[in-house]
């Protein structure tokens, strides 16, 4: 399950061989296009950026910035935003220059509870420097649109509606549109790239095939100042069976109020049972809070099959970059939205020349998959190991407490980087999980199915 939750909590690396179960991404065959790419005369490359989210702003600003015509699509106003934790790691405050006034919260402790309500601190190995940033989604949209517009990106405010294909190969793709409930309107363009989440109609309009999603719901709930004062730098996650059979729950501090919610893929109708749930286990905490703000939204389960066909690219949400066990979503679609904005960028030569799905696939595909395969495949594997039964999740609480697990956990999560242990660490954590397991009765567990 993945969620753009935009939850941080990364669970570690040990460092041992990667395992490579069954995976989304697909192995691409790069081969030099054939092609007559035409140079444009009188203007520029031109693109339709299709959402304003962290993946379709990041692209737009890169596309606009390397100087090509660029139209950013929109249909929320600036106040709505999808339900989120809006946890992002360190590393991306530097590397998208977001400024620190639009932090809510630096968390700098994280408490996880057992489905047994055991509770274990997780952030003692952080440094004095080091904090996850809790911020509003509403007001990081917001912020990274306009920055879009400042690098030269004309916004539209506007539902898209569909998307025509090119007829011939070097033809345009038409997007059709409306705005506030006028009638349809129609832009021409060179270039898509989908950042509209979820039920992405980009995706459907070129065939990316149908994928799993969760759904995640949220509350927002503005505390009393004695009660908000508790969650003045901590976050909170709860797994058990009663919150969500295959994800977590989470209490996270914004401005003036706590985001509580949970998720789920396996049984979504069942969401505010789960919901319900979360409640009641930090009702203690919240009594006497005011929901504000009810969300709820569809979240990718795992990475589209397909995403580039022609020249239209997929980036975020639409592409399925949010990690399972983790469900961390917003860098990853920050970091795809800006990566394929510059593929756009380098393959037209700045807008001069057209480009091809070859193009896409050497220049977006190729460098995000060398990079990031890993990370999905890893936050696969542990989702299932531990996501599993009660049983295994007492067993992943009980780790949490190691002073190792924590450091190459937050090593891994700030930093973006799956960790690298050392050997004799590795083995250690590795008799330590087994142990965890024993005592949580995960073993005995798998047996008694197996005799079954």
């Amino acid at each position: 399950m993945a969620a753009k939750i935009g939850t941080c909590f990364y669970l570690p690396s040990f460092s041992t061989p990667t395992p490579k179960p069954k995976s989304n991404f697909h192995s691409l065959t790069i081969t030099a296009s054939k092609s007559t790419r035409p140079s444009f005369t009188g203007r520029k490359l031109r693109a339709a950026v299709i959402g304003g989210g962290p993946a379709g702003s990041s692209a737009a600003e890169a596309l606009a910035s390397g100087g090509v015509e660029t139209f950013l699509f929109e249909r929320n106003p600036p106040s709505v935003a999808k339900p989120c934790g809006g946890a992002i790691p360190l590393c991306m405050l530097e590397e998208f220059n977001i400024p620190h006034h639009l932090i809510d919260r630096h968390v700098t402790h994280m408490r996880i509870f057992s489905p047994s309500n055991i509770a274990v601190d997780f952030g003692k190995t952080l440094h004095p420097h080091e904090f996850i940033a809790m911020l509003r989604r509403e007001v990081l949209d917001s912020f990274l649109r306009s920055r879009a517009q400042s690098a030269g990106a004309t916004a539209v405010s506007g539902l898209v509606t569909s998307l025509d294909l090119p007829a011939t190969t070097n033809a345009p793709y038409t997007v059709h549109y409306t705005t506030n409930g006028s009638s349809r309107r129609s832009l021409a363009v060179d270039v898509v790239i989908g950042a509209d989440g979820a039920n992405s109609r980009v995706a459907k309009s070129i065939g990316a095939g149908d994928y799993t999603c969760a759904i995640a719901f949220q509350e927002r709930i503005k505390l009393p100042d004695e009660k908000m004062a508790y969650y003045e730098n901590l976050a909170e996650m709860y797994v058990g069976e009663d919150v969500s059979p295959d994800f977590y729950a989470w209490v996270f501090p914004k401005c003036d109020h706590v985001a509580v919610g949970t998720g789920t893929v396996r049984c979504k109708q069942d969401i505010k049972l789960y919901q319900r749930a979360i409640r009641e286990r930090v009702r203690p905490k919240i009594n006497g809070g005011k929901v504000i703000k009810i969300e709820a939204h569809p979240i990718p389960e795992h990475p589209r099959r397909v995403r580039v066909r022609g020249r239209v690219a997929l980036v975020g949400d639409a592409a399925g970059y949010v990690t399972k066990c983790s469900g961390e979503g917003i860098y990853f679609a920050a970091k795809s939205g800006r990566m394929c904005g510059n593929a756009v960028v380098k393959a037209s030569e700045g807008g001069a020349m057209m480009i091809d799905e070859c193009d896409l696939r050497r220049e977006y595909l190729k460098p995000w998959d060398a990079e990031y395969v890993s990370t999905f495949r890893f936050l696969d594997l542990l989702q299932r190991v531990f996501y599993g039964s009660n049983a295994s999740r007492e067993a992943l609480v009980e780790l949490c407490g190691d002073e190792y697990v924590q450091r190459m956990t937050f090593q891994s999560y700030l930093y973006k980087k799956l960790a690298r242990g050392r050997a004799c660490d590795d083995a250690k954590l590795f008799l330590n999980t087994i142990g965890s397991f024993i005592r949580s009765k995960v073993v005995a567990t798998h047996m008694h199915t197996l005799v079954l």
